[in-house]
């Protein structure tokens, strides 16, 4: 057969260019790809001899070698796998319009024989260009398995290639790279260098389920007689997602964990999951023992690594779990996913959506077992990524409830034990219809908050809430069983039971005595308060200040212009004790005095000292520090 020198087929030709110049961002993967035919070669020729006995093929040590010659700058792939003959080499890389696996898939199916169908992946002819990014010419050399011709193929990738008979061809395929000079600025690197070929394979090829070998470069000074040494194997064919539970030991576990999560640390949790059924996809997924440094930062790498058919695709898939478990680390591998054609970037499709609903009620599941099963390591895990995990209350409405049963709260009713919300709800005082929270920047200056008073002397138990996210995740559950969640900083507060008339008695007589001083209170602090009124939260303090039970707390506030969102500032609540004797003084001196211009600054000053009691600072300090300083040196 002579040699025939042949065009590219129009799409192949621009596809090549497109390898070659813009489709990859990483020419490494180059051997990726080359690597992943070599093993669907392999995939094939054991599904091949098992359903043609008679085929004349050897299966006794199917593997796929590297082989580099640094003075001929060449790097070669070969494997023993299935090989192709002349008219498949022809179509399998001459056209895009083919794909051998695809078409030895539909061979399968209409056979009726499925059985490890599933196993292969990929096209030949799309990996094989990236081959072209590394190297000025490749060459192909391929028997198909059950032939006795061989076929050589070679290009330079541009428009044509040629096609000639290899009567000395192993069974396989080998692909040799005359290799482009090294160009580091431009990513291109030395790829006749074996530590350079030992990163590559660990990367993206560790998992491959045949052994890759690497042969070692023969001194040229080497005599001819002396043994060649031993190919060293580069990948460690572990994928342990895909072996069953009880072949793989805890310790095999976490030394993937170290090795993926970058952690010295054993993980808290080893979380397996298997779905099989129309689309099929294990993960093996880590739960850490310790929150990163880093996990609130812009530059958090999250997600989990994703695999196809052991083929690794990328690191930090943020597709398959959502942004609250960023810190779950792990390995998803699908049988096959929508990727573009380079493999580096994840298309939406149901699938995706799928195996991210699975994975992130799977992760859910775990941590709801290991609290009903092991306080102390669940403990562990809410102290390490509690804060991170609320953050599901207001972003996954779907997942909401399945959250908020894992949450736990630091409240009244212990001083070290948090409480979950079914607890607080099961110690729910008669009559008592809300679950009350109360938020600041800890659980210190929230109970010495004044709006605590009330609850306090009343044994009501409130929830402290010291994370950020608490501000916004309280708003947006709203409720929990039928009981509304109540911010005791906000609204009015009546912890008074309906029957109490003598209660309701008094309360009235108070507002008639005091309504001169409310009334004119809200005009002298109009520009910073929307009312001034009484309060039946307090019993120790003279005053606090309060939100309207629809407008957002500064806290949020704040939060809210931290994320670049302008909002516009609420006005407050002031809400005097009628019991304390400073107010009652006050009350006193403005129904006898006409000139109230130091009761004015009385009525500022107090004002100021609840915004303090709170945690604020007034709205102007250096004023409000003179008018202390001066009230200070006429007491004297």
């Amino acid at each position: 057969m002579p040699t025939e020198t042949l065009e590219f087929q129009v799409e192949a030709r621009q596809l090549l260019q497109l390898m070659i110049h813009s489709v990859y961002s990483n020419k490494d993967v180059f051997l990726r790809e080359l690597v992943s035919n070599a093993s669907d070669a392999l995939d094939k020729l054991r599904l091949e001899k098992l359903r043609d006995d008679s085929l004349r093929a050897d299966v006794d040590d199917l593997h796929i070698e590297i082989d580099i010659d640094s003075d001929a700058r060449t790097l070669t792939v070969r494997d023993n796998g299935i090989g192709m003959s002349y008219d498949e080499v022809g179509q399998l890389i001459g056209t895009i319009a083919n794909s051998g696996t695809a078409k030895f898939l539909q061979e399968l199916r209409e056979a009726k024989d499925a059985a490890g169908a599933e196993g292969l992946i990929g096209q030949f002819g799309v990996g094989f260009y990236s081959g072209f990014m590394v190297a000025d010419e490749v060459t192909l050399v391929t028997r198909r398995a059950g032939e006795a011709q061989g076929t050589r193929w070679t290009s330079r990738g541009e428009d044509t290639f040629t096609l000639e008979p290899a009567d000395d061809a192993p069974q396989g395929t080998s692909v040799t790279l005359h290799l482009k000079p090294a160009d580091p600025e431009n990513q291109l690197h030395d790829y006749t260098s074996p530590w350079k070929i030992r990163e590559i394979i660990k990367r993206y090829s560790d998992f491959i389920t045949w052994p890759i070998r690497m042969v070692p470069e023969r001194s040229g000074a080497a005599d001819e007689s002396d043994e060649a040494p031993a190919p060293e194997t580069l990948n460690s064919m572990k994928a342990l997602w895909a072996r069953s539970r009880d072949e793989v030991s805890d310790d095999e576990y976490h030394e993937l964990y170290k090795h993926i999560g970058h952690d010295w640390r054993d993980p808290l949790e080893t979380i397996r999951l298997q779905a099989e059924g129309t689309f099929e996809y294990q993960a093996l997924l880590f739960l850490p023992a310790h929150a990163p440094h880093d996990l609130f930062t812009r530059d958090f790498k999250r997600g989990v690594q994703l695999y196809v058919r052991r083929v690794f695709i990328m690191d930090d898939c943020e597709a398959l779990l959502p942004p609250y478990l960023r810190f779950v680390k792990g390995v998803v591998d699908a049988a096959d996913l929508s990727l573009n054609v380079s493999r580096e970037i994840l298309q939406q499709d149901r699938h995706i959506e799928m195996m991210r609903r699975r994975l992130t009620k799977k992760v859910l599941s775990t941590v709801k077992d290991m609290m009903a099963k092991d306080q102390d390591r669940y403990a562990t895990f809410w102290r390490e990524f509690g804060t991170v995990l609320k953050e599901g209350l207001v972003t996954d409405a779907e997942n909401r409830d399945a959250v908020l049963a894992l949450a736990s709260f630091a409240s009244t009713h212990h001083e070290t034990e948090l409480t979950t919300l079914q607890q607080y709800v099961e110690r729910m005082k008669d009559g008592q219809d809300d679950i009350y929270y109360l938020t600041g920047e800890s659980r210190q200056s929230i109970e010495n908050s004044p709006h605590m008073e009330a609850f306090r002397d009343r044994g009501i138990e409130v929830l402290l809430l010291t994370d950020a996210v608490d501000e916004v995740w309280a708003d947006a559950v709203g409720e929990y069983e039928g009981k509304k969640l109540r911010s005791v900083a906000k609204g009015q507060i009546d912890l008074d039971t309906e029957d109490d008339d003598t209660a309701d008695g008094e309360r009235e007589k108070q507002t008639e005595e005091y309504a001169g001083l409310l009334g004119w209170m809200t005009e002298q602090l109009d520009e910073d308060i929307k009312e001034v009124r009484l309060s039946s939260r307090l019993t120790v303090s003279p005053a606090c200040v309060v939100s309207d039970a629809g407008d957002l707390t500064p806290a949020l506030e704040n939060m809210y212009r931290a994320m670049g969102q302008e909002v516009p500032r609420a006005k407050r609540i002031l809400e005097l004790n009628p019991g304390h004797q400073l107010v009652q003084g006050l009350n006193q001196a403005y129904k006898e005095r006409e000139d109230r211009t130091e009761l004015t600054e009385t009525a500022e000053l107090l004002h100021g000292l609840a915004v303090l009691a709170e945690g604020g600072q007034p709205k102007d300090p250096s004023r409000f520090v003179k008018l202390m300083a001066d009230r200070l040196e006429r007491a004297l």
